[in-house]
């Protein structure tokens, strides 16, 4: 393939469209989408138009429906994977219709690309939580491996934490699977990786796995300060002071005096903070840092986060808004016409999108051209 063809890819369980932008802005057309959430659908549809989303079941998906692409991409459900989640894992094949749309689609996946014979795409990126490289002891990745590997992939594992691109830790990991990884290096002791990657490596003699080699990742904002939108003071989205005070009072020693700190600086300054519950109470942490945690979906008071707007004219604290969970995952553009709780839910179960353009610059669109196409002009917040 040369550099002046286009490049194709297929988003499964696409969600609202972030791996999209990702790809977009490394110059790799989506040629078809699928995810079975509606509300996710509609956002998608708002930003991108209808004409290559596919709503439904991926059981119903079948290899023939998948026009000819590079890269398939596939951000598959996290719930039973994550530390917040169930933990049931990968299991053997896909989840049975009616039940719950867990890891186990990874299986539905895997079989679209076996139904598309030869006409598989060259290349695959897999994206989940960290928990699936040790979910039930490492097994559920090594059949993960196993089962690209079947499908004629060399698969390339690593992590790489949002908060390199965006004020956000958000880390996830990757997998890479590469038709023709002659171009890539073997993997050995030297290739920069996690420690769990060099455990499943040696684990793992029969894997076919390489190691790309990677630039260093960039370092990252460190504060809020370009996330936060500029809200009134009377604006109503502000806590009411009996709020705030139920706030405080939660707070540890540690807490308050963390609080403390922020509002004796001279500037306004912003911290998020999330409610945890300890000894059977509710109470409220605030982060050490100027970074937001992970976004998650808003299915409950412990996965939203709170902002806190502290200096020397006191404390405001309220809950964090759709366009600031947009800048934090890198879609400051992003068009949010829905329900507030249907954006937040649609950014918190999505990707980051100046993470997936680092990728397809500098991994990606170079593994099947053979040309780099990095740029300095990364999506950012």
């Amino acid at each position: 393939m040369t550099a002046m063809e286009e490049l194709r890819a297929a988003e499964f369980f696409a969600g609202i469209g972030l791996m999209r932008l990702g790809l977009e802005h490394a110059g790799i057309t989506t040629s078809w989408a699928n995810d079975i959430e509606r509300d996710k659908h509609e956002l998608y549809v708002e930003n991108f138009g209808a004409s290559e989303f596919i709503l439904g079941d991926i059981r119903d998906v079948q290899g023939q429906d998948i026009p000819r692409v590079e890269f398939a991409t596939a951000s598959f459900p996290c719930t039973d994977l994550s530390l917040a989640g169930n933990r049931k894992g990968l299991g053997k094949k896909a989840a049975p219709r009616g039940a719950e749309d867990g890891s186990s689609m990874f299986w539905e996946f895997a079989r679209v690309l076996e139904e598309m014979g030869d006409d598989r795409p060259e290349a695959v990126l897999l994206e989940n939580v960290l928990g699936f490289a040790s979910s039930h002891g490492g097994r559920d990745l090594s059949k993960a491996v196993r089962r690209l590997n079947d499908l004629g992939y060399s698969c390339d594992l690593f992590a790489i934490d949002a908060r390199h691109f965006v004020p956000q830790s958000r880390p996830r990991m990757f997998i890479v699977g590469l038709r023709d990884a002659t171009e890539a290096e073997s993997f050995d002791i030297h290739a920069d990786r996690p420690d769990w990657v060099h455990r499943f490596v040696s684990d793992h003699p029969e894997a076919t796995v390489h190691a790309w080699r990677l630039p260093c990742l960039p370092t990252g904002p460190r504060s809020l300060t370009r996330i936060v939108e500029r809200i009134a003071s009377d604006d109503a989205r502000w806590w009411t002071e009996a709020q705030v005070q139920q706030f405080t009072d939660s707070l540890s020693n540690l807490q308050a005096e963390r609080l403390a700190n922020l509002r004796r600086g001279s500037r306004t300054t912003w911290r998020t903070a999330y409610r945890r519950t300890r000894n059977g109470s509710a109470v409220w942490e605030i982060r050490s840092d100027g970074i937001a945690g992970c976004l998650r979906t808003a299915r409950g008071g412990s996965s939203k986060q709170a902002l806190i707007q502290a200096g020397s004219d006191g404390i405001r604290v309220r809950w964090m808004t759709p366009r600031e969970y947009a800048r934090l995952m890198g879609a400051p553009r992003f068009k949010l016409s829905h329900g507030r709780n249907q954006a937040l839910f649609g950014f918190g179960d999505a990707v980051c999108v100046p993470v997936i353009q680092w990728l397809c610059d500098h991994y990606l669109v170079p593994a099947i051209t053979g040309i780099s196409c990095a740029t300095s002009d990364l999506a950012a917040a």
